[in-house]
């Protein structure tokens, strides 16, 4: 038996959430439900105009992992922070998650400060992220340790963490590790614009290295540049073994060996959409990890999705096996 189930590489981050009504996005001038990168003078100002806010320790690979960690799976993070008040942050609140995090914090002198994302949630629960990267754009090869790596069954690869000037080689590095000792990849698309960003890297990733690939609806349709989802999900499942394609309240598709099956999303009134996908994942791969089948994998991810968005914050509050029991998944 591997040491971890699954092993995350992505943004470290932390979350900094208020609540906004439409006309305070205008205001600012923020774009509705988009992720936008931003520098430190933007995030200065932002956070100097949203009013009271709740600091919690995020980044959405990292949300991925403290979600398998609570369901008691053996998991680790890489991703990098600060020496800093926001470094601390994070890093204990992932620790206390239960999940290994050893990454070689950035000197105290290092230029640029822990990353964090401040997150505008409008009446609808849906989430506006102003992402100021910080110095976790800088997550180097160096931060890879190969050990780790060989010793995942999975590894989850976070498709933000591509903007960085040496990420792309990280995770070279890290897929090199983990295959070569057995494992197997695994990538979430993140954002539309990420997948506009870098398609052509991405889809050489997704033909080469990738297992299971998670997307939403509209990530999976810019990769594939189409306008139809179902075409998306095809072409998708030509390149990749199984494909976790959700679809926001009409639930999630997974489809592997020429087979496709549908979940209904869980009725649930949304309070903040943020972290919903990341906590599918992390309940997908938990649960596969556990050897579950696919449709209860992704049936899982949809319980776990719902709990999310039931409440500020992109860490779980209730006890996810305790729901999945209730639903009849476990």
């Amino acid at each position: 038996m591997k040491k971890f189930q699954v092993v995350g590489i992505g943004n470290a981050m932390v979350d900094v959430i208020a609540h906004a009504e439409e006309e305070a996005l205008a205001r600012l001038g923020i774009e509705k439900g988009i992720m936008q990168l931003i520098d430190m003078p933007r995030a200065i100002e932002l956070y100097g105009n949203i009013g009271p806010a709740e600091e919690v320790s995020g980044g959405s690979a990292a949300n991925t992992i403290a979600g398998v960690a609570r369901l008691g799976g053996r998991t680790a993070y890489v991703g990098k922070v600060k020496d800093d008040q926001l470094g601390a942050i994070f890093t204990h609140d992932l620790r206390a998650q239960g999940a290994v995090y050893e990454t070689p914090f950035a000197a105290k002198t290092a230029e640029q400060e822990t990353g964090r994302c401040i997150i505008l949630v409008t009446p609808d629960g849906e989430r506006s992220m102003n992402t100021y990267l910080g110095v976790t754009e800088f997550l180097a090869p160096s931060d890879i340790d190969e050990r780790q790596m060989a010793e995942a069954e999975w590894i989850y690869l976070e498709g933000y963490r591509f903007d960085g000037p040496e990420s792309h080689e990280a995770f070279a590095k890290a897929i090199a590790a983990c295959k070569s000792a057995g494992g197997r990849v695994s990538l979430t698309l993140s954002d539309p614009f990420c997948v506009e960003r870098h398609r052509d890297a991405f889809r050489r990733m997704i033909r080469e290295d990738v297992d299971l690939l998670f997307a939403n609806r509209a990530e999976l349709m810019s990769m594939y540049q189409t306008d139809d989802f179902a075409t998306a999900m095809a072409a998708a499942s030509a390149e990749v073994d199984i494909v976790a394609a959700t679809e926001s309240e009409k639930g999630a598709h997974v489809l592997w060996d020429g087979q496709h099956r549908h979940v209904p999303a869980i009725p649930t009134k949304i309070v903040d959409a943020t972290g919903a996908g990341d906590l599918f994942a992390g309940a997908f791969l938990w649960s596969l990890t556990e050897g579950h089948d696919l449709e209860a994998c992704t049936r899982m991810g949809c319980i776990a999705a719902s709990e999310i968005i039931s409440h500020v914050g992109a860490r779980p509050e209730a006890d996810l096996r305790a729901l999945f029991q209730a639903h009849g998944a476990l």
